[in-house]
């Protein structure tokens, strides 16, 4: 079977700029899939301007793909089925987290080209054991089926640091469309760009940022290089956040200041501030203090503010909110009210639950 590749308006859309955000689940109070608020997630990213979902990723739980839960493909199904009804006239990418040794990684691919998603963001987390080249070669695999946003994952929650040189073989794989950068760490940042920017393929890769860190600063950065002895530029045109499935509708407005800040050539030092804003809130929901143990609870309990879900609950019942994190959740809240979605959610929340 021939592998999918993107359409000429995805590719344009992918490189252009996009918010993507990364899709929770919605679980009730016995742990069990609340179909009700996981459809209302999707119905709300939807609604919220946003360039897409990636779902079945980190924020979706890894749990998901283990028994008794097997919540992968229902998951999937259930966002492509929101999607479809949602009848969006703007470009939007469907992208279908993917991990594990390759046989499974092959099998999720298939499942999610098979519900028509459009590109798998292909996890490289527990491979540790794996040499650089086994990773290159798992994920040739997985480009010879579908398109492949690559990503690279900070050590601290389960990922492990590539070399340039890793990173300069992986771009030239065929069918990678795009690299979520999210190591955390600037260098190991320039060491995608840099590796992307001394491709031939270069300008078939848009690079994103993961790096709930620095998103602003990412966003308004253009990289600059010396190849063979010509200046290549590249900029991070868009993200795949986690932090990006709360306060979505906010995301949007935002990236589409930044696009208009970028084609004035402009970049007042006013940003440098709110990207201090945002990564202050980001500290809340992702919880750094505690080595990011309630990452996922954090963004749960700003959905749960907002009514997108009932609790907080993960599939992993030791997973919740760290000491004092509620509390920090209470002071970015107060701190920076222009950042929250909440008056948009308010206004469309019946319609998302279908109770209108």
């Amino acid at each position: 079977m021939a592998a999918t590749t993107l359409s000429s308006e995805l590719f344009s859309a992918l490189h252009e700029g996009l918010v993507i955000p990364a899709h929770p689940l919605a679980l009730d109070q016995n742990r069990q899939l609340d179909e009700r608020h996981q459809r209302a997630l999707t119905r709300y990213y939807a609604a919220s301007g946003a360039g897409g979902i990636a779902i079945g990723v980190h924020s979706t739980q890894f749990e998901i793909r283990d028994e008794p839960y097997n919540l992968y493909e229902p998951v999937l199904r259930m966002a492509a089925e929101e999607i479809a009804k949602a009848n969006i006239t703007r470009p939007f990418l469907k992208v279908a987290g993917v991990c594990g040794l390759t046989e499974q990684a092959i099998q999720e691919t298939r499942l999610a080209a098979s519900l028509g998603y459009d590109a798998a963001l292909l996890s490289m987390g527990g491979l540790v054991d794996w040499s650089e080249q086994d990773v290159l070669e798992r994920t040739k695999q997985i480009a010879a089926i579908m398109p492949v946003i690559g990503f690279y994952l900070q050590p601290s929650v389960g990922g492990r640091i590539f070399s340039f040189d890793f990173w300069r073989q992986f771009a030239d794989i065929p069918n990678v469309v795009a690299i979520k950068m999210a190591p955390f760490n600037r260098y190991q940042t320039i060491d995608v760009v840099r590796a992307v920017c001394n491709s031939s393929r270069r300008d078939e890769i848009a690079l994103y940022t993961g790096n709930d860190d620095n998103i602003i600063n990412d966003l308004l950065t253009t990289y600059r290089f010396e190849v063979g002895g010509e200046t290549v530029e590249k900029a991070v045109v868009g993200g795949l956040l986690g932090h990006w499935a709360v306060w979505t509708n906010k995301a949007v407005e935002l990236l589409e200041e930044i696009k208009l800040a970028r084609a004035n050539g402009e970049i007042a030092t006013e940003w440098l501030t709110r990207n201090v804003e945002v990564t202050d809130a980001n500290a809340a929901f992702f919880d750094p203090a505690h080595h990011f143990a309630g990452c996922i609870p954090g963004i749960h309990e700003v959905l749960r503010r907002q009514g997108l879900l009932q609790g907080i609950w993960c599939l992993n019942p030791h997973e919740t909110l760290s000491p004092g994190q509620r509390e920090e959740i209470d002071r970015v809240y107060q701190a920076y009210p222009h950042l929250n979605d909440d008056a948009f959610v308010s206004e469309h929340l019946a319609t998302w639950l279908g109770d209108k």
